[in-house]
């Protein structure tokens, strides 16, 4: 997305979140406030591990006045993803992958259960009083 960010406040944010866990399209959502999708599952990611939904801010941090204050603020800054946000980021990833799996399998079980549909009502039909089934007798 090119340009400047849109500044949503809380409420919207708590609205849109609301929205994508009650089924509405992501891409939809994020279109119609002018974000990214990665926005949205940041801030859904955010509110379930910390309970709020500050963004964090994007580039390098504020520096401080302090000396050695402001080397531990700009240390932390900079530290690594916390294990809880690289275990949800692994899950979500497995967790895709298994859905696309199941509906896979789903396609695969729906066209099975259609083609043994199809065939128990050839078989009913075949064998049904007045019907002529393919036996010897039949074909002569």
């Amino acid at each position: 997305m090119a340009g400047r960010q849109r500044v949503i406040d809380e409420d919207q944010k708590l609205e849109l979140l609301q929205r994508m866990e009650a089924g509405e399209t992501v891409t939809k959502l994020a279109d119609e406030v002018g974000i990214s999708r990665q926005r949205l599952y940041e801030w859904r990611d955010q509110l379930r591990l910390r309970g709020d939904l500050m963004s964090r801010r994007r580039g390098r941090p504020a520096r401080a006045a302090g000396g050695v204050d402001g080397d531990l603020q700009l240390q932390s800054a900079v530290d690594p993803p916390a294990p809880q946000e690289k275990a949800l980021t692994k899950a979500r990833r497995r967790i895709r992958e298994l859905e696309q799996k199941v509906g896979q399998q789903q396609l695969h079980l729906d066209f099975f259960r259609e083609a043994l549909r199809h065939f128990e009502e050839d078989q009913r039909r075949s064998s049904a009083p007045g019907e002529t089934g393919s036996s010897k007798s039949s074909k002569r």
